[in-house]
């Protein structure tokens, strides 16, 4: 790859033509979620600001839950501007959690920081979901884009080792349009935002990772997402597959790389049905 192809694999602005279009979805769609189900929960996880999550609740108790973890190039995006998919998840019988964590701006550029976030949102997630009515032995994880990597992460961490919590905390997860190391990422136009070393390079590549993995798991991407994001999918898919790991590849035809995580707010949507399918929840 030259400059100019590491450049385009990670370009999905220009891959995607209608990104105003889709983001003013995002917002007026969770604004009309909200409005129908009322305002989340808000809990915090953390000490610093900006570690706190939203919680969307069921009305059933012992339910499932779905931690959604956000994109936006690790230093984009916040909880409430993803509350979309939360209707679909509570209808079903599932509890729908949106934690907020930092940026790797906060961090000066590493997006290391904001892995152990995440995993601490899930531990406070498995320590607290009965007080809201979830069940802690059933959580799963959902993310996209640069959250796609971090939920992929999320499901390779050493929960009993790091947390003292039962190692299959996560019972599932799907992840989709995401690049599940840093690399490439590194010697890309996007990756100059960030600031990568060796070390935080080794620590978030999921493929070195793999011997811990446990759960089920769904690798997704839309067939308009850049050359590069869609030989991901294929390649990290085979290669838990490989590892002797459960793998299911889901290409969503005919969707970029920002519409096709709106298919995750309808149940017979790509994504939608496949995370209602992992948690073995009906379609409603």
């Amino acid at each position: 790859m030259d400059q100019s192809d590491l450049d385009d694999a990670f370009d999905v602005v220009k891959a995607s033509p209608n990104l105003p279009l889709v983001t003013r979805r995002w917002a007026t769609n969770s604004d009309a979620v909200r409005a129908r189900l009322g305002e989340p929960k808000r809990f915090a996880y953390g000490s610093a600001p900006m570690e706190a999550l939203d919680v969307y609740t069921t009305s059933k108790p012992g339910a499932p839950i779905n931690v959604f973890i956000h994109g936006g190039g690790f230093n984009l995006g916040s909880a409430r501007g993803f509350g979309f998919p939360a209707e679909m998840f509570v209808r079903a019988g599932a509890h729908f959690v949106v934690p907020d964590f930092g940026r790797a701006s906060d961090f000066d550029g590493s997006p290391l920081p904001l892995r152990d976030q995440v995993r601490r949102a899930v531990a406070w997630v498995h320590g607290n979901a009965r007080s809201f009515g979830g069940d802690p032995d059933r959580i799963y994880v959902t993310g996209h884009s640069s959250g796609g990597h971090l939920a992929a992460l999320l499901l390779v961490t050493d929960w009993r080792g790091q947390f003292g919590l039962p190692a299959d905390t996560l019972k599932g997860g799907l992840c989709c349009s995401a690049d599940y190391g840093l690399k490439v990422l590194r010697l890309s136009s996007a990756g100059a935002r960030l600031k990568i070393s060796d070390d935080v390079e080794q620590a978030m590549s999921v493929e070195r990772q793999l011997d811990r993995l446990d759960a089920p798991m769904v690798v997704a991407c839309g067939s308009l997402e850049t050359a590069w994001l869609q030989r991901r999918a294929r390649e990290f898919a085979g290669t838990v597959q490989a590892a002797g790991k459960q793998v299911q590849l889901l290409i969503a035809e005919g969707y970029n790389h920002f519409e096709v995580i709106e298919t995750l707010a309808n149940p017979y949507g790509v994504l939608g049905r496949a995370v209602l399918e992992q948690m073995k929840l009906p379609a409603v």
